[in-house]
Order: structure tokens, then sequence, then C-alpha cells
């Protein structure tokens, strides 16, 4: 059991309005690290690009009256966050690969409200976040942080306590620790709380020892010397896809993220468009350049199987490769992907909302995926897809992933 994790927590910041009671954000890097990494490439190739992001509520929730001018509330506060010059040295130090232009463009950088409208009618919220591309990146995970607080705190739902979920997490952690694998804290966006998630990242950091590797929060990274984790999400290759064609998509998203990070930041996410068209575009030269593969929808021991012969043919042993894994992870599942993976390929987890939101009550299931884009400031807006391996998954107007599937030749 844990003995006197309350010594842990004793430096937590406090996040709710000290008038409203409303959950709010205390830093700038209260956010997933691939959106800074995404957001420097973006200023540095694509600097014309607008998109159009759109809250999607795949739980079907029912938010209660109200809920929409709180989360407005919240979204406002955020204008007034900036990056500390200790949270810049802390970057500095921990991410040499941004230079300090960025460091000086992240510093000057201030959320504006006015890029997101917000309406509620009835018990359906509608959250619509539309901007220049590099400054409209950054909304998205903590605007799904504020949500799933909020709910969560009008929701008014027990749950158990800190002490009791907080046991829980001392028990996967050393769980996986005995299995002698590598876990981090993927678990921002659907957090129960800023403070819980807070507490877990404290847990995480004094049990977990060479198991737990870091948190995908940047903020938390830096509240507790670890190492923030990330590279680039699905929006990298959505974007591509609508400016150079859904064929070119993958090879150019991955060029261009190579040209901009010159081999740093390795690990290429491969479910835009489907494993078996990235498969087809993961020639021999990017193999090589990059570290690994991440996992995020689909079978993972399909996955793993595929990844495996696809190095192999190659003539790349993969054992010198990581996969990460990072799709819906409990330690029963992480159990069977080590099981098959062990002694084969290298291996690595992100665990979300099984850290942050395991209270005792079901998380939200919510996304908030970019759906249009103009590549430049000339263009036309153009829908964007995702073709997930599950299709469930899928981002995009129907007619839009019909089209795409017929151009990958993919079934309808």
């Amino acid at each position: 059991m844990v003995k006197d994790l309350g010594d842990l927590w004793h430096g937590a910041l406090s996040t709710t309005d000290e008038v409203t009671g409303l959950p709010m954000l205390v830093s700038i890097l209260d956010n997933d690290f691939y959106k800074f990494t995404m957001q420097n490439a973006v200023v540095k190739l694509f600097p014309n690009a607008w998109t159009r992001y759109q809250f999607i509520n795949r739980g079907q929730h029912r938010f209660p009256a109200g809920f929409a001018d709180r989360l407005r509330h919240a979204v406002e506060g955020m204008s007034r966050l900036a990056l500390t010059a200790d949270e810049r040295r802390f970057l500095e130090q921990t991410c040499p690969y941004l230079d300090p232009s960025y460091h000086d463009f992240l510093q000057g950088f201030r959320y504006d409200p006015s890029e997101v409208k917000i309406e509620q009618k009835g018990e359906d919220l509608e959250v619509v976040i539309e901007g220049l591309w590099y400054r409209t990146i950054l909304w998205e995970v903590p605007i799904m942080a504020l949500i799933s607080e909020l709910w969560f705190q009008m929701e008014g739902q027990d749950r158990d306590s800190d002490e009791v979920s907080l046991a829980r997490t001392h028990q996967k952690i050393e769980h996986y620790r005995q299995m002698g694998i590598k876990v981090a804290d993927f678990g921002t966006r659907r957090r129960y709380s800023y403070d819980f998630h807070d507490k877990v990242v404290s847990t995480l950091t004094e049990y977990g020892q060479e198991t737990f590797t870091g948190t995908s929060n940047v903020y938390l990274a830096y509240r507790h010397g670890i190492k923030p984790l990330g590279t680039h999400a699905h929006e990298w290759f959505m974007f591509h896809g609508a400016k150079y064609g859904f064929k070119m998509a993958n090879s150019m998203a991955m060029n261009n993220w190579v040209q901009v990070y010159r081999g740093d930041l390795g690990i290429a996410l491969t479910d835009t468009f489907t494993t078996d068209i990235f498969f087809d575009n993961f020639d021999k030269m990017l193999a090589k350049l990059f570290d690994g593969l991440r996992h995020d929808s689909g079978d993972p021991i399909v996955f793993a199987q595929k990844a495996i012969e696809h190095y192999k043919k190659m003539g790349i042993d993969p054992r010198t490769k990581t996969i990460v894994f990072s799709d819906a992870l409990d330690p029963d599942k992480v159990d069977r992907i080590v099981e098959f993976c062990r002694d084969k390929i290298g291996m690595s987890f992100g665990i979300g909302t099984n850290f942050t939101n395991d209270v005792g009550l079901k998380s939200m299931n919510m996304v908030v995926k970019m759906m249009d884009t103009r590549p430049d400031l000339s263009d036309d807006w153009l829908p964007v897809v995702k073709l997930s391996d599950i299709r469930e998954k899928n981002t995009g107007t129907p007619e839009m992933i019909r089209l795409a599937r017929e151009v990958l030749s993919l079934p309808n």
C-alpha cells in the first residue's frame, strides 16, 4: 500500500477561480508536448495556414444548463497565461531541438479567446476553433481538459477518494515496474481534474523509478522535474493530406518533420490514413530515420506483427526500433502486448485516462479534431480527413472519407 501519499501533494497548486470556484489553467505549458513541437514546425513551414477545429461528443454526454457559460469563463481566463522565465529555462535545457526563435515566439504568445466559439443548445455543446494554424494548434488539449473537469464538477457524482484512487496508481506503476517496461503519462485531455493529474504524476514519479519515463504534459514535467514526451499528432498528417493529396500525405508529413527536427522526436504516428497505407509509404529511408512508431487504433498485436514484418523486409532489426502503444491502455491490455512483443521489438506505453481519470467514474469519450484547413492565404477552405484503423474514429465529411478511400484504393 501507498504510505504517506499526502506528503507528496503538499505543493499542489490551486486551479480554481477564487471568486467563481470554476476550473482554470495555471500555466501556458499545461498542454501536451506534441502541441508545442507541431507549433514550432508550423511556424517554420506553414505560417499562413488556417485551420478549423470542432468538438466531437463521441460519448453523447449531456451537458447541464450553464455549462457553455462556465466554459467560456475558463477560456477567457486563458488569455492571461504567459511563459515564465523559469518555464523557458526548463524548455531550453530539456528540449534543445526547440531553437531560440521558437522560445521567443512562445514567450510572446497569448491565447486569443475570440478564436473559440462556444454554444449550448439544450444539453448539446458546440465548440469550434478557427484561426491561423500556428495559433489555434494550442487550444485542443486544454479545452478538452477544461470540459472534462468542468463536466465532472457540475455532475457532482460521488467518486473514490484520492487515497483510494492513488493507491491504484501506485499498484499499477509497481506492476509495470516488475514487468520491466517503460510507461509514461499521456492523460491530460480527459483527466478528472488538474489537481488529481498532478497527484498522479507525483505518485508515478515517486514510485515509478526507471519505469516511469515522463509525461506528455509539459507543465507537470516542469513542475516535477521529469521529461516531457511526444512528437506529432494526426492533425499533422491530416493537414498534409489536404495540401499535398492523400497519396503523398504520409511521405510529405514525415519528410517535413525530418526537415525541422533532423532526427530528434523520431516516433511516427501510423494510423491517419490506415496503418496499411502508412507502411506502403514507410520506405527504407524513413524506416531508418525514425526511431519507431506510435500505435493509436486497432488491434495492437496485429499492428506489432505488421511492424516487425515491415522492418525485417527493410533489412532492419525490429529490436532496434520502438513501438509506443497509446490506445486506451490498462494493465490487462499492456500485459497482452508485452507477452507478444518481448524480445521481438522495442516497446513503451503512453497511458492516458487509466492513470488520470481512474476515480471510480466513467471518463468522457470526446475529441477535438481539425475539420478544415486553408493551406495558404490564397487557398479555399478544404475539409481534412482521418481514416483510422477503427472506422468509428474516422474524421471528416462522409463525401471526403469516401473520396479518400477511393484515392487510396481502400474498400468503402
